[in-house]
């Protein structure tokens, strides 16, 4: 008598699986978002402590500020990241000619601005102000829009690197250049002092939930 084995539960659809992942970081950057709106105490605390702390060394390392500076606002800048993204859906057309890939790449990097000014609108939170600024900043504090645009380019883009299968040392070279610029911007933006650092989590929380979302239409539309 022949026994057939039991089979494991088939794994969840890709996009179910991203749709989940973009689910967790909203109800994050939700939570942030509220305990930001509500002045809590604790957070406040936390985000003046390091503030003051981080503002004394860039005041007294002018050197490592001017660097700091040259990064946050040509390297790590939104723009420079908008102008990534461009390239990237050229590329993708003349490539691949993928028209529908490079369409939705430039409308999510552009709502994702959107997103950042509505929330930095209806948080309004003030930017730190120093007696002795090392650095200036334009609109309200929350969330970091240099965090969050280097969040959504980079993760976007690590993204449609790994669907197309490049090789495992591009890969790698992507990942790491992803990291340190994601993780760059935001120090920098604390740093020179126009930043809290929850400014900057928020940032990169939106940013994640944001691509993250993207990639699951994406999945949806073009699996």
């Amino acid at each position: 008598m022949h026994t057939g084995s039991v089979d494991s539960p088939p794994r969840p659809p890709q996009h179910r699986r991203t749709v989940r992942a973009g689910t967790g970081l909203a109800v994050c950057s939700l939570l942030l978002i509220a305990l930001v709106a509500a002045e809590w105490g604790p957070l406040l605390s936390f985000d003046g402590d390091v503030a003051r702390t981080t503002h004394r060394w860039a005041v007294d390392a002018s050197a490592l500020t001017q660097a700091c500076r040259i990064l946050t606002d040509w390297v790590w800048d939104p723009n420079t990241m908008r102008i990534l993204c461009g390239v990237t859906a050229v590329a993708l057309v003349w490539r691949f000619r993928a028209w529908w890939t490079a369409l939705w790449l430039v409308v999510t990097v552009a709502l994702g601005t959107a997103l950042q000014q509505s929330v930095k609108a209806a948080v309004d939170r003030a930017r730190p102000v120093w007696p002795d600024p090392v650095d200036s900043a334009h609109y309200a504090a929350f969330p970091s829009g240099h965090a969050m645009s280097a969040a959504v380019v980079c993760g976007l883009l690590l993204w449609l690197l790994r669907r197309h299968g490049v090789r495992a040392a591009l890969w790698r070279t992507a990942v790491t250049v992803a990291a340190v610029s994601v993780l760059g911007v935001g120090l920098t933006r604390v740093w020179l002092g126009v930043h809290w650092p929850t400014d900057v989590l928020g940032g990169w929380l939106l940013g994640a939930t944001w691509a993250t979302l993207a990639v699951a239409v994406h999945q949806r539309m073009r699996p």
